[in-house]
């Protein structure tokens, strides 16, 4: 890890929850509120997370899956992710997720009328609003777990 962290101290719960404890918990409690007020269906919302992690390197992120209604997408849905543009594991929804994923994080700037034409198609602008929200999340946090180490610190048994 990039910072010390007390003996005794959790990594995560002390960086998010005490060390500075005016922007920490509430940076927490946006990431929470992704998950627990999110409206996307499972696998967008995993599609675009998940390129989020891969294109971060959080490795905690990259291990982590979502349960919503005790499911999950199925193993080896983060290689047809990380295949966007070629897979046919995808529909359309999920492959856009990724895309937008990619290129939020990558070159925000590029995206073009093309891409809000077929954005628009497949998504409602409430849909688009919350999963913007989510890749702003996931990119911030997840960096800031990556650039400090702390995702070696969770990194969830398995991985």
């Amino acid at each position: 890890m990039r910072i010390d962290v007390p003996d005794g101290k959790h990594p995560i719960v002390f960086v998010w929850g005490e060390m500075v404890p005016g922007i920490g918990p509430a940076a927490a409690a946006f990431a929470q509120s992704v998950y627990e007020d999110r409206s996307l269906g499972l696998h967008e919302f995993e599609a675009a997370r998940l390129r989020t992690a891969q294109i971060n390197g959080c490795l905690f992120c990259q291990d982590w899956r979502t349960e919503v209604d005790g499911q999950k997408v199925a193993p080896g849905f983060e290689q047809s992710v990380a295949a966007w543009r070629t897979t046919d594991a995808l529909d359309e929804r999920s492959r856009l997720a990724a895309e937008y994923a990619e290129r939020y994080a990558l070159d925000h700037h590029g995206l073009d009328d093309d891409f809000w034409d077929r954005m628009k198609a497949a998504y409602t602008d409430a849909e688009i609003v919350e999963l913007t929200m989510c890749l702003g999340s996931w990119l911030s946090f997840g960096r800031l777990n990556r650039v400090l180490g702390l995702d070696t610190a969770c990194v969830l048994p398995g991985h």
